[in-house]
């Protein structure tokens, strides 16, 4: 019962962020970064005035008055040294008074913020060491395109952790296109020795198996062969992103070696099973690599499992592969208690699908299972013409919107969002049965990185590494461990695995609308903290140097 909590917990969250997700396009970010906190970037760009201060005195001491909740708070006094930004409201060398919770050290360098200029409201003061003085000195002074990320990659795994995730978040934050002009100067050499190191989170490992599948070689290939197979799940954190790093090596040759070892393989674990699918999906939509349909071939040997069937049936309807409906309209037909998870995204790739003999069937699979049919008509929006946000027919407008947007997560979830439209095609209708990123399952990893940044919320579990309980809200990484609160690699897999599916599905289907109850309330409550966080000047995500 523990693990259907746990598993049925996943699903929510994964629900709730993913249905953020279906917002913003998969190429606007690195493909398997995820951001941990506000870059010192945005923060400055987001307020009025930014400093650099000295404090020249504390606040005063102790006192019984303390202990009256009407008593003011602390202050302390710093005397402006440097301006970064807002010269208009503020002077260097003038003195301000800012509330001051730390302890006080007058040879460090602060980083304060302000806003509601010109009475500044001021941040809690952020202390820098020498070298964090010097990062933030810089940043008003670089590029706005992908030059700036030759900056940042220099303070990857920094020795200041602050400045070491700060350099992460500009990557994680960066379009893929951005990451892959940055080839040239990347440090090969770094990449390989990052993506052997298991105490490195998995988040991070994601971006550095991105970027070398951006500047490797394929003499890096045995390197990941080696990882990609290995019984120790932190060695495998990131599988997602190193399949893909795998493929962009070996090309067809690999996508054959992935088949055999994750999907046709039925003693796969889903985690490792779902990064394979995740890193077909990144070759889909941001690379020329490997033929469309050697992917959709590849993603074809899941309909052999009939448990795991529909984590690929939104991407065949996406990419418009209408060859197998007749094996899917048999995999509805055949469905048990172990595999019914397939019926309803079955019907949505039949109401996607514009071929004549999809409506035929769909009044079909009615008489066998009015239900599951019900579901999908009810659960899903209809675009303009009342096709069901589906593919529409071919059509000479070469305004079309093609059909590859990569899917958030396979749920058998109804996630809210506007009604689809004509030109959504496929990607519309599916989108909401998309299935958990590869990040989300593999939240132990980035929860070490979202605990540190207000928790980043739930579900990197696929990652294995078991950093973190918080990432629960990340996505079913290919690991199995990186997920909320640093939990042990046994429990992370039993949160992926498909036996317990169909007792999910009964508990999600009992109350339809249960990820909306549930999974609002969670994305407010993350949104309400920072927002405190911003009104108090608390720095979350930072750790104080």
């Amino acid at each position: 019962m523990r693990d259907l909590v746990k598993s049925w917990f996943v699903r929510v969250a994964l629900a709730a962020i993913g249905g953020l997700g279906l917002m913003v396009s998969s190429a606007l970010a690195c493909p398997f970064c995820t951001s941990v906190a506000q870059t010192f970037s945005e923060e400055i760009n987001s307020m009025q005035v930014a400093v650099l201060a000295t404090l020249i005195e504390g606040p005063p001491p102790a006192t019984e008055t303390d202990n009256d909740p009407n008593a003011p708070l602390p202050k302390a006094k710093f005397k402006i040294s440097y301006v970064i930004k807002g010269a208009e409201w503020v002077a260097e060398d003038s003195t301000i008074e800012v509330l001051f919770f730390s302890e006080p050290n007058k040879d460090r360098a602060y980083l304060i913020m302000g806003t509601d200029a010109p009475q500044v409201t001021w941040s809690t003061p952020l202390p820098l060491s020498g070298r964090a003085r010097g990062y933030v000195l810089q940043l008003s002074g670089l590029p706005s395109d992908a030059k700036r990320l030759e900056f940042f990659q220099e303070y990857l795994e920094d020795e200041d952790e602050m400045l070491a995730r700060d350099a992460y978040d500009e990557f994680a934050k960066a379009p893929y296109s951005d990451v892959k002009l940055l080839k040239d100067k990347m440090h090969h050499d770094r990449l390989i020795a990052w993506a052997k190191d298991s105490k490195i989170p998995a988040s991070r490992r994601r971006l550095y198996y991105t970027m070398l599948g951006v500047c490797g070689k394929p003499a890096d290939a045995p390197l990941l062969e080696e990882l990609m197979v290995s019984e120790d799940r932190k060695m495998k954190a990131g599988l997602d992103a190193m399949i893909a790093c795998y493929l962009i090596l070996k090309g067809e040759p690999g996508l054959d070696e992935i088949d055999t070892i994750f999907l046709k393989n039925a003693k796969a674990e889903y985690a490792d099973t779902y990064a394979a699918i995740m890193a077909i999906r990144f070759h889909g939509t941001e690379t020329s690599v490997l033929p469309k349909k050697r992917l959709v071939q590849s993603l074809r040997h899941l309909l052999g499992r009939p448990e795991l069937a529909d984590l690929v049936i939104p991407d065949l309807a996406k990419w418009e592969d209408w060859e197998v409906m007749p094996q899917l309209i048999r995999l509805f037909k055949e469905a048990d208690e172990k595999s019914s998870w397939v019926r309803v995204p079955v019907v949505n790739y039949l109401r996607s699908c514009p071929l004549p003999e999809a409506k035929e069937a769909i009044k079909e699979l009615e008489k066998i299972d009015p239900e599951s049919v019900k579901r999908a008509q009810t659960f899903f929006p209809f675009d303009s013409e009342g096709n069901g946000g589906g593919a529409q027919p071919k059509q000479e407008d070469s305004t079309k919107t093609s059909a590859l947007t990569s899917p958030a997560r396979p749920l058998a979830v109804f996630i809210p969002g506007p009604p689809a439209t004509a030109a959504d095609g496929a990607a519309t209708l599916l989108a909401s049965t998309a299935a958990p990123s590869l990040d989300e399952v593999d939240s132990s990893d980035d929860a070490n990185d979202a605990a540190a940044a207000t928790t980043e919320s739930a579900t990197d579990a696929a990652d294995g590494d078991a950093e973190s309980a918080q990432d629960l809200g990340t996505s079913p990484d290919a690991d199995g461990t990186d997920s909320a609160a640093s939990k042990s690699d046994g429990e992370v897999a039993s949160l992926s695995r498909a036996p317990n599916r169909e007792a999910v599905r009964r508990e999600l289907l009992a109350v339809p609308n249960r990820a909306t109850l549930l999974g609002v309330p969670i994305v407010a409550g993350v949104v309400l903290l920072y927002t405190l966080g911003w009104i108090l000047g608390v720095p979350f995500g930072r750790k104080q140097a």
